[in-house]
């Protein structure tokens, strides 16, 4: 599903039904430094055991807050991509000073409610495969 929008996945069914998608891993690859820098999660989906690997294609920002040391599996409580005028966004422009700004960048957000954390990639693409 290449060129999937983070916004179209099945995060949560309901708050009524307690069944909410959790995050499994976060993985930092940088075997190609500057070059394909990603991110890669694994999600397990609601409803059901499947899982899939959201690899963020060319990233250029991995920046996290999360808790550790709570008993819970890490539930994700929202996903989506932020606006253009997202303050990591536009710093980071301004970080480099038009260095980047020929780059498309999206700024993805995921926000967890077991431990309150949160997750902002900014990456040119995100590709959701099955595992």
């Amino acid at each position: 599903m290449v060129g999937m929008t983070i916004s179209s996945f099945n995060w949560m069914k309901g708050k009524d039904e307690h069944i909410i998608s959790t995050l499994q891993s976060v993985f930092i690859d940088r075997n190609d430094p500057g070059r394909n820098d990603s991110v890669e999660i694994i999600v397990k989906w609601y409803g059901s055991n499947s899982k899939s690997k959201l690899v963020f294609k060319k990233s250029y920002l991995f920046k996290a807050t999360m808790n550790f040391g709570i008993v819970a599996n890490e539930s994700i409580d929202d996903a989506y991509i932020a606006p253009p005028d997202d303050e990591d966004l536009t710093d980071f422009y301004k970080k480099w000073k038009g260095f980047f700004d020929q780059v498309k960048l999206h700024c993805y957000v995921i926000k967890t409610s077991s431990t309150g954390g949160e997750i902002k990639i900014l990456a040119e693409d995100v590709e959701m495969i099955e595992i």
